[in-house]
């Protein structure tokens, strides 16, 4: 058994500081990079490329909707067109950084409200999915496990893997909780470790509302701006080698797949 563990990084901007990029990238095997449209300046995206590159972790581009007053966390009705175009920038621009760090994107991982979007509304989905195939249709596409999406990226082509959040609450239905509730983002370190490795033994984990609630995890995103993050961190890291899950990054898998 093995697991990928990614996480939300270059998010920073100017003097704001967000996360705690430099110690959360030697613990996991993907970064999500933001690319400019909810967080990031150029300097700090480089700068965690770098960084990623140096430790030899996964690149993939964490796209969003044009929203940096709001971190990305607001829907907006955008047109088809208009998020192809989006979506299609953002990639490049993080591929264009990368590939002067001595990398390269792998992967897209849609972040805050477009990534909760698009798990459902097909539409947008689709727009999301044509922009990848567009740039480069080996990219791996990230999707909430249980969601619309990964059936729908799938049936387009695309190479999809399931995520499920390591100190987030789930609904029964297989959805987040959303943050403006109480009880959405856990923050026990211990608890959340020995609940990851219940996730990936038992196929899912206990919602909100106490209901069993299947969930696939091929990757798991740890939140490096949740109080507590470096210590929950190390202890999803511990808790998993304590029990011989192997932790390696999901792209292995399917570079594996495609030399059979």
């Amino acid at each position: 058994m093995f697991v990928d563990l990614n996480s939300d990084l270059g998010e920073s901007f100017g003097s704001w500081k967000m996360g705690n990029d430099d110690q959360i990238l030697p613990v996991v095997t993907s970064a999500n990079i933001a690319c400019g449209f909810h967080a990031g300046d150029p300097l700090g995206i480089l700068k965690t490329l770098r960084k990623a590159v140096e430790l030899n972790v996964t690149i993939g581009a964490h796209v969003s909707y044009p929203d940096l007053v709001g971190f990305g966390r607001r829907n907006m009705d955008v047109s088809r067109d208009e998020l192809i175009a989006d979506v299609l920038y953002q990639i490049s621009a993080l591929d264009g950084l990368a590939k002067v760090a001595g990398s390269h994107v792998q992967y897209v991982k849609p972040h805050g409200a477009l990534y909760n979007t698009i798990a459902h509304d097909q539409v947008q989905a689709a727009a999301v999915i044509d922009a990848i195939k567009m740039y480069n249709p080996e990219l791996v596409l990230v999707a909430l496990a249980g969601s619309h999406l990964v059936e729908q990226a799938r049936a387009a082509g695309l190479k999809v893997v399931s995520e499920a959040f390591a100190d987030r609450a789930y609904n029964s239905d297989g959805s987040l909780v959303s943050r403006r509730l109480d009880g959405a983002v856990l923050h026990d370190s211990a608890f959340v470790a020995r609940r990851v490795v219940s996730m990936l033994k038992n196929g899912g984990v206990e919602s909100i509302d106490g209901i069993f609630t299947p969930i696939q995890a091929d990757t798991i995103c740890l939140h490096g701006d949740t109080a507590g993050a470096l210590e929950m961190s190390a202890a999803i890291k511990a808790e998993l080698l304590n029990h011989h899950i192997e932790i390696r990054p999901f792209v292995l898998k399917h570079e594996e797949v495609r030399n059979v």
